[in-house]
């Protein structure tokens, strides 16, 4: 039973840390313009009462500036502590911490003020002149538009929850559609030999446990690079004890970075239907050519096989490898991967594209 227990415990980390990270650029300048855009109709909703348009505009965009960065400030450093605590009382910390600050700004502008008209012997319009009657409004209004933007913030993280949970549930559907095909081939392949060549097909068998150590018995969805092109060769391994000396696969995959994160059995079943639909048919064989280039930060992955004539009929018809590569790639890098398909008639190369990321690929990681 206590081995149940992080799940719902992560479902429940998850939720408690919807606040966005105020420390980056972005959410940083985002307050800045709401602040200003907030400033500048507040001013020209009070012109018609106050007549004093600019003075107007630059004591609140002054306050509020200074009042949505520091808010930002204290949100920024909060964070990590609140996202350890429950979602009430994380919402709840978080509200407090707003009105807080916005307390404490307007209790350092009043008295400012205070100061000013002290030193000076004048009062300045950029300051207020009344204590409670600028502090209690500002303190209501950063509540309600606290409890405001708290609500839209974890509206939005639900969302984006439920998105990237749905995505990584077509990921495994995908995966789980691909997996039995791929067993059920290396089977037959061992099944062919055991009659044949059992010596070969001990060897078959050996190769076969590599693959569930790998990649079968894994649970992951996405794996590193290095591991993806280990199933690759061990398969290539047991087609090579099925069909000998006519399957060459030329490996040309050095500029490759190992630890890129990849959805798992990428290139098996490329290299599966290469052999498959491009090899086996021709009496003399043939070979296969699988090259890895790095471009920057793109990996570019190409499998290349001459093209038997008996054998296209049957590879028109056969596009579920490749339609599953193809969503597969776009779950884990929404618009920026791709896959490519050239038959100029003497071969078929089918070529993937997707960015660089070192590290497990996963769509619910965070930072």
């Amino acid at each position: 039973m206590s081995a149940e227990r992080p799940a719902p415990a992560a479902a429940a980390d998850a939720r408690s840390s919807y606040l966005p990270d105020f420390c980056e650029a972005r959410a940083v300048l985002a307050v800045v313009l709401v602040a200003a855009i907030i400033a500048f109709v507040l001013a020209l909703a009070r012109q018609s009462v106050h007549g004093e348009f600019w003075t107007e505009l630059a004591r609140t965009s002054a306050y509020l500036l200074w009042t949505g960065l520091l808010c930002a400030a204290v949100l920024c450093k909060a964070r990590p502590m609140l996202a350890r605590h429950s979602l009430r009382t994380s919402s709840l910390g978080a509200l407090g911490l707003i009105v807080g600050t916005v307390a404490l700004v307007s209790e350092c502008v009043y008295w400012f003020g205070r100061l000013w008209a002290d030193r000076f012997g004048i009062t300045s319009d950029l300051f207020p002149e009344r204590h409670w009657s600028f502090l209690l409004p500002n303190l209501f209004i950063a509540a309600i538009v606290g409890a405001l933007a708290l609500r839209y913030f974890y509206v939005a993280n639900e969302w984006r929850l439920s998105v990237e949970l749905e995505a990584r549930a077509r990921v495994r559907a995908l995966q789980a559609r691909i997996r039995p095909h791929f067993l059920y081939n290396s089977l037959n392949t061992v099944a062919a030999l055991t009659r044949s060549d059992p010596a070969r097909a001990e060897e078959a068998i050996e190769d076969l446990a590599d693959l569930f150590r790998v990649s079968l018995s894994d649970s992951r969805a996405q794996i590193s690079l290095r591991e993806e092109l280990e199933v690759a060769r061990i398969y290539q391994r047991i087609e090579q004890l099925r069909l000998g000396d006519r399957l060459q696969v030329r490996w040309l995959v050095g500029e490759l970075p190992p630890h890129a994160g990849v959805p798992s059995l990428l290139l098996q079943p490329l290299l599966e239907n290469a052999i498959g639909h491009g090899i086996e048919p021709l009496p003399e064989g043939g070979t296969v050519t699988v090259i890895g280039q790095l471009d920057g930060e793109e990996v570019t992955i190409e499998v290349a096989n001459p093209v038997a004539p008996v054998a296209r009929a049957v590879r028109s018809g056969n596009r579920m490898a490749l339609d599953n590569i193809r969503q597969r790639l776009e779950l884990v890098f929404p618009g920026r991967s791709a896959v490519e398909v050239v038959d100029s008639g003497e071969d078929y190369r089918v070529r993937l594209r997707f960015p660089l990321v070192l590290g497990a690929v996963d769509p619910l990681a965070r930072k």
